[in-house]
């Protein structure tokens, strides 16, 4: 499964051994694999801070869960001809993103732990600020091109009533530059042929015998041209209308038709440029980003765990993958059962029942008798 459980329970020797009992129960039962979170000693700071940190931690792991999900469908809209590979793109530290949970190391270096809490979660606020600034105005730039592109590819497919025709005709089609003749092009259904050669040079006075010819088909019929002088277009786009003929609006123009194609070209030819970069910067980014929101778990487990549990800091948060999505009921009950003499440690810590505490799930529904997080690696569902 792609989801993880992240508890934690006082680090006292009665709740040891219920850990112990958990991971016997768990493994013995093939409920979960467990694994110890290490999470390094941060600086407490008041209850007051804690508190409030707990609710912008709250959101914070929210908008950073939302971004990578952004992110990781912006790598499989940019990887559209290859999407058998975006897993291979979706990694953290050149790791996938399982074994970065299960193997999960705090930065020093980037988040110092000898920093105030608040600090080290204004950093990470900052720094997924940033990436999403930069996701919007990158993929939008290239979802502008793409759709530009994909606006110009369209007129080049459909059938000959709506697609264009500057990829079909060439200028020798077509009689050009007289102030008398011109040459039109009429759609005509594939069992219809034959009546079209037998008719077309009658369908009006003045048109130019011997001067159809087919140019391009589809399923549905074939695209001709036909000259015939100015002076009975009407009369003969009447007269083939009546007769199931269609004739296309569309007059030869040598610079459009340059200027559509030097467009597409170049259309690709940015797309093309803006791929690989584009590809690279949310690989890169989506790295930094799912790092930092696996760090705003941590500190979470941390805050809350000090929260509920109290002081002197003393608490072991496990890393828990369910095994399958059937066995999350039973899972549950096992913990639940394991750590219920938690019950009066957590009403204790909650000084006053009136007082709500964020982010510590206290609604009947959801409350646990252990801190408990919840990680979806589910990206892509």
């Amino acid at each position: 499964m792609s989801e993880f459980w992240l508890i934690s329970a006082p680090g006292d020797k009665e709740n040891l051994q219920a850990l112990e009992r958990m991971n016997t129960v768990t493994s013995k039962s093939n409920l979960s694999y467990n694994t110890k979170f290490m999470i390094p000693d941060f600086k407490v700071g008041t209850l007051d801070s804690l508190l409030g940190l707990s609710d912008e931690l709250g959101k914070l792991d929210i908008f950073a869960e939302s971004l990578i999900k952004r992110m990781a469908q912006s790598v499989v809209d940019v990887m559209e001809d290859a999407k058998g590979k975006v897993q291979e793109n979706l990694l953290a530290n050149g790791a996938d993103l399982t074994s970065f949970v299960t193997h999960f190391e705090w930065d020093m270096a980037k988040y110092p732990a000898k920093q105030p809490l608040v600090s080290i979660a204004d950093t990470l606020a900052k720094q997924l600020a940033q990436i999403e600034t930069d996701l919007k105005s990158r993929t939008a730039a290239y979802s502008t091109l793409k759709t530009n592109l994909e606006n110009l590819e369209k007129k080049s497919t459909g059938n000959l009533f709506t697609r264009t025709l500057s990829d079909i005709v060439s200028k020798e089609d077509f009689v050009l530059g007289s102030e008398y003749l011109i040459t039109l092009l009429v759609i005509v259904p594939k069992p219809s042929y034959a009546q079209w050669q037998k008719t077309y040079e009658s369908l009006s006075d003045m048109v130019v015998p011997r001067s159809t010819k087919l140019i391009a088909e589809d399923n549905e019929g074939g695209l001709f041209t036909v000259t015939l002088f100015r002076k009975v277009i009407d009369d003969f786009k009447t007269k083939a209308k009546e007769n199931k003929f269609t004739v296309r609006e569309f007059y030869y123009d040598e610079k459009e038709i340059k200027r559509e194609r030097e467009e597409m070209t170049r259309l690709l030819s940015d797309k093309k440029q803006q791929y690989g970069p584009l590809l690279r910067w949310l690989k890169v980014n989506f790295s930094e980003a799912f790092i930092a929101w696996i760090h705003i778990k941590a500190l979470r487990v941390f805050v809350e765990s000090v929260l509920r549990y109290g002081l002197p800091v003393n608490f072991q948060a496990v890393l828990l993958q369910p095994h399958k999505k059937s066995s999350t009921k039973r899972l549950r009950e096992v913990l639940n059962s394991v750590f219920r003499h938690l019950d009066e440690v957590a009403a204790a810590s909650r000084l006053d029942a009136s007082v709500e505490i964020p982010g510590l799930q206290l609604s009947n529904q959801d409350y646990f008798p252990y801190v408990y997080f919840h990680i979806d690696l589910g990206l892509l569902d």
